[in-house]
């Protein structure tokens, strides 16, 4: 099925965009117009626009709306399961495993991998059934899923609580000083490349905050622990790139000369309290040995 692309004007003066857009599209929730609407899918005289923007008299409104996907159907993709009990799985991602479907792209990923362990995940989002976190699909680490709605609801409330606690290793081009500091930034969509975040104006995105550590300099490289304190999209990236220090590896917001072939970040450490007995746990992932390699490389 393809996308189909509605256009209207504006005909009053001063409704916010993502209102107009549900009011226009019934199957919409003002939600999905939001997203929608940060995705790049809904335009304002042929420019995107945000959500906020109160629209005039005679504004061209143009909205796409992607096909719905198709089911999703499990895969026997190899997990490396660090634990599991009757609410829950903690893995370890491999590298290039993307974690949930996207319109386009409905096989081989990580929630199509889980769908072959536990065929009743939740399905609270047709497209993320038992996803709570995300890691980059070059990223690699500890991730947990839940195998039911009621896990789902309560790791959700944690990482919304920010209680869980979350370390990376990151290794970043130049030598990071201080070796112990804080990031914080509001992170949103780059206004000149949507399928980009970037550093925006307080007010313009989303607060976030990153704790970082020095663990050793490698020549013109810096190896650090990295603990958000949030968890905006592509955060730590955009944040060290922010400062003058991209991860290596990174060829969207770091140098495209870099000679390493995936991102270095890796999910290290993930702790965070059983929903079934308020046990506090923590799960821990060592540096694949190709990023080991990297290390040995440099130093």
């Amino acid at each position: 099925m393809l996308s189909r692309v509605f256009s209207f004007v504006a005909s009053e003066p001063g409704v916010r965009l993502d209102r107009y857009a549900a009011e226009k599209c019934p199957e919409l929730s003002r939600t999905q117009a939001q997203g929608l609407i940060t995705n790049g899918l809904v335009t304002v005289n042929d420019h995107p626009a945000k959500a906020r923007l109160k629209l005039d008299v005679g504004d061209r409104v143009r909205i796409t709306l992607p096909p719905p996907p198709g089911p999703l159907l499990p895969e026997a993709i190899p997990l490396d399961i660090l634990y599991q009990d009757d609410d829950l799985l903690v893995i370890d991602k491999p590298v290039g495993l993307t974690v949930h479907p996207a319109p386009g792209h409905q096989s081989h990923t990580l929630v199509n991998a889980i769908l072959a362990y536990v065929p009743d995940l939740p399905e609270s989002d047709s497209l993320r059934p038992g996803i709570v976190h995300r890691l980059d699909k070059d990223a690699s680490g500890v991730m947990v899923v839940a195998k039911n709605s009621r896990t789902q609801l309560d790791l959700i409330g944690q990482f919304k609580a920010r209680s869980v606690a979350k370390a990376y290793l990151v290794l970043v081009k130049g030598r990071l000083t201080p070796d112990d500091g804080v990031i914080e930034a509001p992170i949103g969509r780059d206004i000149r490349n949507r399928k980009r975040m970037a550093v925006v104006a307080e007010g313009e995105g989303r607060d976030a905050c990153t704790h970082y550590h020095v663990i050793r300099h490698l020549e013109d490289y810096t190896l650090l622990e990295i603990r958000p304190e949030t968890g905006r999209t592509h955060q730590i990236r955009v944040h060290l790139s922010a400062i003058g220090y991209p991860v290596v590896g990174d060829r969207v917001y770091g140098a495209k000369s870099d000679p390493l072939p995936r991102l270095f970040l890796h999910a290290c450490r993930l702790g965070f309290k059983l929903p079934s007995t308020g046990e506090y746990v923590e799960f821990t992932s060592n540096l694949p040995p190709d990023l080991e390699r990297v290390l040995e490389d440099i130093g």
